[in-house]
């Protein structure tokens, strides 16, 4: 998408980003987008770490999960029965 953007492109978006803003703005803006992307950056780097240390949590607590589900006896639960609505009688048409 932005390969095919040449010099002459550039330098006219710059210069209409610096006509809508203004010369003062500028250097805020560049700050703000900077602070944006590093912000994005370690959210995506913690995101990553976090991730990481809940898949070693559940690898741990796997094998624990097995031998606690082993060691319990087996239960029968009943079925529960469901009941089938009546259906209604339809209805009678007079002349």
């Amino acid at each position: 998408m932005f390969g095919s953007l040449g010099f002459t492109e550039l330098i006219l978006i710059l210069f209409i980003v610096l006509i809508i803003f203004g010369a003062g703005k500028l250097p805020q803006l560049g700050e703000g987008i900077g602070k944006a992307i590093k912000g994005f950056k370690k959210s995506v780097h913690e995101a990553d770490a976090i991730e990481a240390e809940a898949q070693a949590q559940t690898q741990q607590a796997e094998p624990v999960q097995a031998q606690a589900i082993q060691a319990q006896p087996a239960v029968s639960m009943p079925t529960p029965t469901v009941e089938q609505p009546v259906a209604a009688a339809p209805p009678v048409a007079r002349a």
